[in-house]
């Protein structure tokens, strides 16, 4: 398999079992917060390392994982996580679209359900919102740690921001008030069409950063540079091709 190629269907599961060997205590999220959280790492304003955000997918706090870890699961792990970023990434830059790993309801995640309160963060969201909170959860989880997309003076960023977090549970009035705002604007008819919605919504934000994110910084000098007939600027009076710009 090619380092450059998507996962697969199996090493998708792979990898969310992978994900689950984590060593404890540490809290990592799962592969389809994974999925989210990738989105939201290459949408950020900023170009990011590998070594900047993989520790927050191990682990919520980016704890370190232990020196003892297992070196065979930490590159296999690490391996497939960055297949899945660059896959992503190519997506988007050549054509504007990506298919997002979304959770499936099965016997083990259970489509709960409508009601108001309780314990479980599902209660209350319709069925397309069940199925894609974990997913905007993990780009949550990447806007959280990298709050630099969140703080762009950008009303089109904060209008994807809120097409996105109307599927996360609302805890304050002005949530409740921005998620019906949305729904009433930016209704949602079927499941296709929400996936559809999401996915245009971070080809949107990925464009919106994209000059940011590659902008190459011109190096400026403190002090304007010194021609080589010119006085050397240590002060010894000779010329500077005699003295520290000497060949």
């Amino acid at each position: 398999m090619s380092a450059h190629s998507d996962l697969t269907d199996a090493e998708f599961a792979e990898l969310d079992e992978l994900l689950a060997a984590t060593p404890e205590p540490l809290q990592p999220v799962d592969s389809v917060m994974l999925d989210g959280f990738l989105c939201g790492v290459l949408v950020q304003p900023l170009l990011l390392e590998p070594a900047a955000w993989l520790p927050h997918v191990f682990d919520f706090d980016a704890t370190p994982l232990p020196d003892n870890t297992d070196p065979v699961w930490r590159e296999r792990t690490t391996a497939l996580i960055l297949r899945r970023h660059g896959a992503l990434n190519r997506a988007m830059a050549e054509d504007g679209w990506f298919n997002p790993l979304i959770l499936e309801f099965d016997d083990e995640n259970p489509l709960q359900p409508p009601a108001d309160g309780g314990p479980d963060p599902m209660a209350g969201l319709s069925e397309i919102s069940q199925a894609l909170m974990p997913w905007v959860a993990g780009f949550q989880h990447a806007t959280l740690c990298f709050p630099d997309l969140a703080e762009m003076p950008d009303d089109a960023v904060m209008n994807a921001l809120a097409r996105l977090y109307r599927h996360l549970p609302a805890e304050t009035d002005e949530e409740r008030e921005v998620v019906a705002t949305v729904e009433r604007e930016r209704p949602l008819k079927d499941m296709e069409e929400a996936i559809e919605e999401l996915v245009v919504t971070i080809a949107d934000l990925y464009d919106l950063t994209s000059e940011q994110r590659y902008k190459v910084e011109t190096v400026k000098r403190d002090a304007p540079k010194v021609g080589r007939n010119d006085p050397c600027p240590c002060g010894s009076g000779k010329k500077f091709k005699q003295c520290h710009g000497a060949t």
